[in-house]
């Protein structure tokens, strides 16, 4: 992996799981649920054939999964990530989640049995 810095150092699923569960504090997220996101995390870093991946990929890699299994932890995690740097980067976050939930939930998205 390739820090912003430049530096180079080991994906480390642990580091993954650490920076999630610092987003998930005091949420009703277990353990084996930081375990296996971390571990799609890696599958898709894994994925990518590279022997250097930069950091950054390694944050975007953590979003999809992080906002599937709790949208708190995601906010906090992608406000960290993504540098927000008022309400209105809130704002813009919540309603994409909000436009992406109800598209899941639209007829054309679901199928009948």
């Amino acid at each position: 992996m390739v820090k912003r810095s430049g530096v180079t150092e080991p994906f480390s699923r642990d580091k993954v799981v650490r920076g999630v569960r610092r987003a998930c504090q005091g949420r009703p997220v277990d353990e084996d649920a930081l375990q296996q996101l971390a571990h799609r995390v890696e599958e898709v870093i894994r994925a990518t054939g590279s022997a250097e991946v930069p950091s950054h990929e390694v944050g975007l890699a953590i979003l999809s999964p992080l906002r599937s299994l709790d949208e708190v932890a995601y906010l906090r995690f992608a406000s960290v990530y993504r540098s927000f740097s008022s309400a209105e980067d809130f704002e813009k976050e919540i309603a994409d989640l909000r436009t992406a939930a109800s598209d899941s939930r639209s007829p054309e998205n679901t199928t009948a049995n």
